[in-house]
């Protein structure tokens, strides 16, 4: 084990399911029974915070789970279906107090104005708490849901078609910011007295043009009290890269070992510094899959008998860890080495492995200096150490007297 003295990690986990692996839910620990109630999900979100982890991510999606990534896959022996993300993080926000909540969206098929609503509301639910994974879906059978329009079929993410998606996302992204600041923070006056609630002065149309959205605003939830929830999006290659660099907070990566994390680190600070974001903070957070056990024959024994129950041997865009929490702290130091500030784990079994990184992996970082001891901030923007931005509206107009 090393001791020597590291920066602080951050933090969080994918929760999806019972866990990653396909064959989780047959696990004596799953729940699976209890998969769509809300007591599983607060059960896992307050275990999270337990280990004082930053935040948890929820997964979500446009159609039933696939082991396909552009098409349904058929199979009834994994788990399929889904609750909706932002709800699940509406009820569970009031059960915690530190912890961030992080549902995804898929910005294909939803349109930005309700989302910047849901994710305002869930920022007022959870007094600051909130944060937006935003992803793109490729798959033609959920365009048919929606009937707005037609996805062709690809078999590769080095498409036009996905460079044009992820594009979108970007747009989709930026009307959602531009909504957060519509209002202004000080928009709501409130007083009984006068007969005045708003300032109708400050509240700003955001007249977005652009190829994907035409949206005038302004938004009918006031400014969230982060002023922007953390913006988060996954990434695997050039193109969802630049989608990081040019709007999230926080960006997903996949490296499978440190030479792949350095390039990876420094291709994403190109590209923030071509978006004119080369000042602001920009975090880049590895993924894993991890199987965690106080003995590595344990946790690779555990990953052989649930490939054997999968009936194939489990693979992921992500790397996939099989060890001792120790061996996981070793090599999260490495690969923070190259340039990463933090990692989201997502837990092979999430009854299983879940506890094992809040009770085995955080002592084992909090022994190295490397994880913190208690939360030191009330908003996930605290947690990750992002300023709270001024509204751009607000800046605008004070500009714009000061040079009258």
């Amino acid at each position: 084990m090393s001791s020597a003295p590291s920066a602080p990690l951050h933090l969080a986990v994918a929760l999806d399911g019972t866990g990653w692996h396909p064959a989780s839910w047959r696990e004596p620990v799953a729940r699976p029974r209890d998969l769509f109630t809300a007591g599983y999900w607060a059960d896992l979100v307050a275990e999270a915070e337990r280990g004082l982890l930053d935040f948890v991510t929820l997964e979500d999606g446009l159609g039933p789970q696939s082991s396909h990534p552009f098409e349904p896959d058929g199979r009834t022996e994994e788990v399929r279906g889904r609750l909706d993300a932002v709800l699940v993080a509406a009820r569970v926000a009031p059960l915690t107090r530190h912890i961030g909540l992080v549902p995804t969206t898929v910005a294909t098929h939803t349109e930005p104005f309700h989302i910047s609503k849901a994710i305002a509301t869930l920022d007022y639910v959870s007094t600051g708490r909130a944060g937006l994974r935003v992803q793109i879906t490729a798959r033609p059978n959920e365009a048919d849901h929606f009937g707005r329009r037609t996805i062709p079929h690809i078999d590769s993410y080095d498409s036009p078609v996905v460079t044009d998606l992820f594009d979108e996302a970007a747009d989709y992204v930026e009307v959602v910011r531009r909504l957060w600041d519509s209002w202004e923070d000080d928009a709501e006056i409130r007083d009984a007295a006068t007969g005045r609630f708003v300032d109708r002065d400050k509240l700003h149309y955001i007249d977005f043009q652009g190829k994907h959205f035409s949206v005038k605003g302004p938004s009918i939830t006031p400014r969230p009290p982060q002023g922007q929830p953390v913006v988060t999006a996954l990434a695997h290659q050039a193109v969802p890269y630049r989608l990081v660099a040019r709007q999230a907070d926080v960006g997903y990566v996949t490296p499978h070992d440190a030479d792949d994390a350095r390039a990876i680190v420094e291709e994403i600070r190109a590209e923030q510094q071509a978006a004119g974001r080369g000042a602001e903070l920009l975090h880049i957070f590895g993924d894993l899959v991890v199987f965690l056990d106080d003995d590595q024959a344990a946790a690779e024994d555990r990953r052989t008998r649930l490939d054997a129950l999968a009936g194939e041997p489990y693979t992921s865009d992500a790397r996939v860890f099989a060890g001792t929490p120790a061996q996981l702290a070793d090599l999260l130091q490495e690969l923070a080495a190259e340039g990463l500030s933090g990692f989201r784990l997502r837990p092979a079994v999430a009854g299983h492995d879940l506890p094992a990184i809040t009770r085995g992996l955080v002592p084992e970082l909090q022994r190295r200096n490397a994880f913190r001891r208690a939360y030191e901030a009330d908003t996930l923007r605290g947690l990750l150490g992002l300023p709270r931005p001024a509204n751009r509206y607000a800046a605008a107009t004070a500009a714009a007297a000061a040079t009258v």
